[in-house]
């Protein structure tokens, strides 16, 4: 895998110097080229696409329709269960025997995977950095340990160290006998970002079904889904924006950070398409003071669509990327007449690790 990142970024060096913009893919191109890589079925697919029209006319904005990638199944659902679809493929075809993984103690990418790993036959070890939460055994903490994970709870912050952390642990175990697959930032994320060039394809088709073009998809994302999303955006040359919003600040250039690896998911799938920093649309200004903390718009954002539509948002991501949907129509920053796409990815358990806080605050809606 490495050896076929390193020969993209040559081929990237070679279009960087002779540019030409590569043709745009229909959607069963798409899928014909993605279908070449291992995949392990583990989501519903398609999930739903649903118009929120309630939603909509209290926010005073345009139709909005919801992506419900919080139907994905695999243990309540979410985004990460498609990255699994490809990375635990990958890890099987490398005959690994165990998992080794790392986030937030409340993290929904963990909950999924550990789910994932039971259906799979694969031993589970989770390494869980209470610096993002306390460490109650409720929510998706709980959900790890009724999966059967191996829970370890470290106090190393998310970002570069947890990374260290997961390849120092697996190191151990692969001295210690086993065959540990382990979250590789250079090898992981292009490959769970592919997955959400097939969402987007998704929801392109869905769009259609409905005869209804938007002018933007939302999501909460800072990593391989909003990747893949912006890969997809110039696979399937999409004339609507993908705007990200991000719920957590990484100690590096995400923009940046997110072109590289969607030019790796380009070159894992042989296509030339390539992008820059500048083809990413992210912003930061919903995160609030820390990840994971409860903002006032989120909590709106939560209320609202709660109690328009009975969908719950989660506090540390969707509700965040929900409140930057509202600011920009309440600005007046989008189109009245297109609709809007919200990409719901999940998090429904992490609203009970959230309770002292949700209960704490009101929103002040009725």
């Amino acid at each position: 895998m490495k050896a076929t990142i390193r020969a993209a970024w040559n081929q990237h060096s070679f279009e960087k110097a002779f540019p030409l913009k590569p043709p745009s893919l229909n959607v069963d191109e798409v899928r014909r080229v993605i279908a070449k890589l291992p995949r392990v079925p583990l989501a519903h697919l398609p999930t739903p696409l649903e118009e929120a029209p309630r939603f909509a006319r209290r926010i005073e904005g345009p139709r909005v329709f919801l992506k419900r990638d919080d139907c994905t199944g695999m243990l309540m659902g979410g985004n990460k269960t498609r990255h699994n679809e490809f990375l635990l493929a990958d890890a099987l075809q490398k005959k690994a025997d165990m998992l080794v993984w790392g986030a937030g103690i409340q993290s929904n990418n963990c909950r999924q995977t550990a789910a994932a790993c039971a259906k799979l036959g694969l031993e589970c070890h989770l390494y869980l950095t209470r610096t993002t939460h306390n460490d109650d055994i409720q929510g998706n903490l709980l959900l790890d340990h009724l999966m059967g994970a191996h829970v370890h709870v470290v106090d190393v912050p998310m970002g570069p160290a947890m990374d260290d952390l997961l390849l120092a642990k697996a190191e151990e175990f692969r001295k210690a006998g086993r065959r540990p697959y382990v979250w590789d930032r250079v090898t992981g994320r292009p490959l769970a970002a592919v997955s959400y060039v097939l969402c987007l394809a998704e929801i392109a088709e869905g769009l259609q079904r409905h005869g209804v073009e938007p002018s933007a998809v939302y999501c909460a994302a800072a990593g391989a889904t909003g990747a893949g999303l912006a890969l997809g955006r110039a696979i399937l040359g999409l004339p609507w924006r993908v705007r990200l919003i991000s719920p957590i600040r990484w100690p590096w250039d995400t923009p940046a950070d997110l072109a590289e690896v969607a030019n790796q998911s380009a070159a894992i799938l042989g296509l030339p398409h390539r992008l820059t920093a500048k083809d990413i649309d992210i912003r930061d200004d919903y995160i609030g003071p820390n990840y994971g903390v409860v903002t006032p718009g989120g909590r709106e954002a939560l209320d609202l669509l709660a109690r328009t539509e009975g969908i719950l948002l989660d506090p540390a991501y969707t509700s965040k990327a929900m409140a930057g949907l509202i600011d920009d129509v309440r600005q007046g920053r989008v189109e009245h007449d297109k609709p809007l796409v919200f990409l719901h990815t999940g998090g429904t358990p992490a609203v009970f690790a959230y309770r002292d806080e949700l209960m704490g605050a009101s929103s002040g809606i009725h």
